[in-house]
């Protein structure tokens, strides 16, 4: 995010049933490594990358920054979340002006089906819509992508409009809060 207002980054973890939502650490490293090098992870953002490379350009705490929290399950990092402002520029959006939150999500492999990613993003929305009461979410994946569409419907994300984009139709869902539904 550019902004969070009064809000304080980053908040202090946050405890799910079996997770926990927190700023990245050093021994995230690993995990984030893993995560960008992971040619599964990366058959929906735009392949892996190289892992040599990562290890190389990683920072010693990587992910450290507004809007990003680390998904840890038994002390061990699985996963991440963002939510970033969009770019005002872009012709997607669901407000005159743009700019609004979007959410984004990976998971290393051992930690799909099982419902970490439901869990994670539905903590991350809560924390997101008790900060800023009334402002939508937004989410764009690939239509192609059936977990991440199976997702976005559970977390009560609805369809705006689907584009062509990086060579493949893109949904584009929004999430709105009792406040700004109303």
């Amino acid at each position: 995010m550019t902004e969070l207002g009064s809000v304080v980054w980053p908040p202090a973890p946050i405890e799910t049933e079996r997770l926990v939502l927190r700023e990245s650490e050093a021994r995230d490293r690993a995990g984030f490594v893993e995560l960008f090098s992971s040619p599964e992870v990366g058959v929906y953002v735009g392949g892996a990358r190289p892992r040599d490379q990562l290890e190389s350009a990683m920072p010693e705490v990587p992910g450290r920054r507004l809007g990003l929290f680390v998904v840890e399950r038994d002390g061990a990092m699985i996963g991440m979340i963002t939510l970033d402002r969009r770019d005002a520029e872009r012709p997607q959006r669901v407000r005159p002006e743009g700019g609004e939150a979007e959410l984004g999500y990976m998971f290393l492999p051992p930690a799909w089906g099982s419902g970490y990613a439901a869990e994670a993003c539905a903590a991350a929305l809560d924390w997101f819509t008790g900060a800023h009461p009334g402002e939508p979410v937004v989410l764009t994946t690939q239509s192609a992508n059936e977990r991440a569409m199976r997702l976005a419907s559970k977390l009560g994300f609805t369809e705006v409009e689907t584009f062509e984009e990086y060579g493949a139709e893109q949904w584009f869902g929004v999430r709105l809060s009792a406040a700004s539904a109303g």
